[in-house]
């Protein structure tokens, strides 16, 4: 059809000098944390195949390609609009705008060859390549490195500023290093996708159309049932193992509240890596792909090439694969997702894990399960394995040690090769002596290594902010706790509700009142962002205090969360239950007339002491029979 023509296009040639509409019925802009950390995941490990350490920028034309896929555009007018690829071209476009910046940090040369991918020269006036109008004020915002406010903002402006600040946590330049420049130019010109151009809406609608309905290919889990099911040669059985297949499938991929049409892929690859991956890359340079890095982009390759080690091959091996294995780590993984999204009674540390947005939970949980153990053995070994990655993660956090799903891959290879398969009071001494081994190098207390004080270094920034805030809903949840009250820490990490918590700093940005304890403005932003200057309040209590004085707000704080109150006399005077707990207990806590220096200095070591009760490795040992 000659109205309708495919062309390969670099990510040079997609973006250069163009921009792109789309139709206002279209979906928002819906990327979660999970696409963006495999995108750049994929990225990275493809560039690492061919960098090597000194590479210059122009080696990378040297280099293999690598394809991400079509979009489908029409033309009307003037105008490109995008009726299949918003979401790529939205995430591209926020990794440009963060590599961008990170290069004109370091001040490197390709940065002026980066601008013009995001955005062109309209008379004077930056068009940016996503020419959508309520989507400009935030990209705009993006791309010169100014706050953005998101209250009120419709779902696609909200997921882009999360995917950015994903992007940011992700830490790809650092990791990337001496190579980034490099890796940059690698990506405009050597990564890639099929535009698929149409003069017509209908055509395009209709390729559209063609690619999503009909003549859709297997799926990777199709095709894996389609090879464990082929030597099944009694009619009986291979029914039976057909249908719990499909079941578990089903159940997988509908589970409410939240169906999701790849989750049993997720799923495979979770289990397959947690149990069998025995090997992963190699940490140098031209590394290739291993089982831990192929299960998750081939694992229905992987198992065939692999099938005696997984017990496939034969009619007995794959009947309990499929009826067997993958319904149990199946029904696990749905446990994991329930407890996940819902604050559940014996399994908190899973809800904690995922709101701090660590997506190697599920895999790592399920590395010590045995089909063969019983429901409480799975629930104790899901809650101590959860356990110990809420200690190991903010004991890393603390220290701004990045925790992203590239960064971790390979200590959580490690992790679960250490913990497969192990009965439950070998799970919790091993997991126990890591903890214990990992203290000396990292902890809330700093990582000598890399020249940090932890807690006491911890201060309000892009990276830390999400971490502050959790671990100010901890620390407030568990003084609740310990005060007769109920535990609340799902109530206060709700962005959801009507009224969420904030953080609330106890300095009003006002640096006139601190000039006499803060020389300079530096020293004034450094002490106030400090988190033993934070607390968590509700958002329309946070905003009628922000610009007040210490000593005119505290006695409000008594109205609030016990850990605010105590920051006032009246906490120690009206609450029994609070005043029993801070003397049974020696924590440093005591009421403030004057918040200054040396009264925070006395809050950080209030919030390192609590902070080492909240995360006790002594934890794990509730969960042993």
């Amino acid at each position: 059809m000659a109205s309708i023509t495919p062309h390969y296009r670099t990510i040079k040639e997609l973006l250069q000098t163009r921009s792109f509409a789309i139709d206002e019925y279209q979906r928002e802009y819906k990327w979660d944390r999970k696409n963006i950390e495999e995108l750049v995941s994929d990225l990275q490990a493809k560039f690492a195949a061919f960098y090597r350490d000194g590479d210059s920028p122009k080696a990378a034309s040297e280099y293999g390609d690598y394809f991400l896929g079509s979009i489908i555009v029409t033309r009307r007018g003037n105008k490109s609009y995008l009726v299949d690829g918003q979401q790529r071209v939205t995430s591209l476009t926020l990794l440009l705008i963060q590599l961008y910046r990170e290069a004109r940090q370091r001040a490197l040369a390709v940065t002026s060859t980066i601008e013009p991918l995001i955005y062109s020269d309209d008379y004077g006036e930056r068009k940016f390549n996503l020419d959508i109008a309520e989507r400009l004020p935030v990209l705009d915002a993006l791309f010169n490195g100014k706050d953005y406010t998101v209250d009120g903002k419709d779902e696609s402006i909200q997921t882009i500023i999360a995917r950015y600040r994903d992007l940011e946590s992700l830490g790809l330049a650092d990791d990337l290093d001496a190579g980034l420049e490099t890796f940059i130019y690698w990506l405009m010109f050597n990564v890639g996708l099929i535009e698929i151009a149409t003069e017509t809406d209908a055509h395009a609608y209709s390729i559209f159309e063609t690619m999503n309905d009909r003549g859709k290919p297997l799926s990777p889990v199709d095709m894996l049932k389609a090879y464990l099911l082929a030597p099944i040669k009694d009619e009986e059985e291979r029914a039976r193992a057909n249908r719990i297949w499909k079941k578990t499938v089903l159940d997988l991929i509908s589970w409410e509240p939240d169906p999701d049409t790849e989750r049993d892929a997720a799923c495979v690859k979770a289990w397959l890596r947690a149990k069998y991956a025995d090997s992963t890359r190699d940490r140098k340079a031209g590394a290739v792909d291993r089982d831990w890095e192929l299960i998750g982009s081939t694992f229905h390759r992987w198992l065939r090439d692999h099938a005696a080690r997984v017990g496939a091959g034969d009619m007995t091996g794959n009947l309990a694969l499929m009826t067997e294995e993958f319904p149990f780590f199946a029904r696990a993984y749905q446990t994991i997702l329930q407890a996940s999204r819902t604050y559940t009674s014996g399994l908190e540390a899973i809800f904690y894990n995922e709101h701090n947005e660590f997506t190697w939970q599920s895999t790592v949980l399920l590395a010590p399960l045995n089909p063969h153990d019983e429901d409480e053995t799975v629930r104790r070994k899901l809650a101590a394995t959860a356990t110990y990655l809420d200690i190991w993660l903010m004991r890393r956090t603390v220290n701004y040690i990045r925790v992203g799903y590239s960064s971790v891959s390979y200590a959580m290879w490690l992790l679960c090769r250490d913990i497969r398969n192990k009965p439950l009071p070998g799970l919790i001494d091993t997991l126990r002596e890591k903890l214990d081994q990992d203290e000396a190098e990292v902890s809330l207390d700093g990582s000598p290594r890399r020249g940090r004080r932890g807690i006491l270094d911890l201060r309000l920034n892009q990276f830390s902010k999400r971490y502050i805030y959790h671990l100010l809903a901890r620390l407030t949840a568990y003084t609740e706790q310990q005060s007769g009250q109920a535990d609340l820490f799902d109530k206060y990490v709700d962005r959801s509700s009507k009224n969420p918590c904030d953080i609330e700093h106890l300095w009003a940005d006002k640096y006139d009142r601190y000039r006499g304890e803060c020389p300079t403005r530096e020293d004034f932003d450094e002490w106030r962002n400090h988190v033993g200057g934070l607390v968590l309040l509700p958002a329309d209590v946070n905003r009628s205090y922000q610009d007040q004085p210490f000593e005119h707000k505290a006695p409000r704080y008594a109205k609030q969360n016990r850990y605010a109150a105590s920051l006032t006399a009246a906490a120690y005077q009206h609450q029994p239950q609070f005043s029993a707990f801070v003397a049974s207990s020696g924590l440093p806590f005591r009421p403030f007339d004057h918040f200054g220096k040396a009264e925070q200095e006395e809050r950080r070591e209030l919030v390192l002491t609590l902070a080492k009760r909240v995360w006790n490795p002594d934890r794990l040992d509730q969960f042993r029979r």
